[in-house]
């Protein structure tokens, strides 16, 4: 003789529908993070564009102030600016020009510092007159 449903328990008649109520759950949820998956990419992409863009902009005025520092320190402009102060400066004279001169290297590539003191020469003065070959 067949049972009757009546005559099942809770569990059993609740099964089918706990089933369906968990897979919509399942396809619901999926659907909301594909959303939110597809909305997180379209922010990001929007903020790397804006940092993109932000980022030209700053090479571009690094290249400008680059170009307006190079031309504040040629001699041009520094003469200009000096008269304008009038500071009394001027470029400094072919004779008044110290120029140095390395100490000789041993063939092992290093400084000789083993001569004696009285022997090492560290600076030659060199006249305008002795740099003209």
């Amino acid at each position: 003789m067949a049972r009757s449903r009546k005559n099942q328990p809770a569990a059993v008649r609740f099964g089918p529908a706990l089933k369906a109520l968990l897979i919509c759950l399942f396809i619901g949820g999926s659907g909301v993070g594909y959303v939110w998956q597809q909305n997180q990419l379209l922010e990001l992409g929007r903020q790397k564009a804006e940092k993109e863009k932000r980022l030209n902009r700053l090479r571009l005025q690094n290249s400008q102030l680059a170009r307006h520092l190079a031309e504040l320190q040629s001699p041009k402009s520094l003469e200009t600016r000096l008269k304008e102060l009038n500071l009394g400066l001027r470029m400094a004279q072919p004779t008044q020009i110290v120029w140095l001169v390395d100490a000789p290297l041993t063939p092992a590539g290093k400084p000789t510092m083993s001569m004696h003191p009285a022997e090492r020469q560290y600076a030659q003065r060199r006249t305008a007159a002795s740099l003209v070959p």
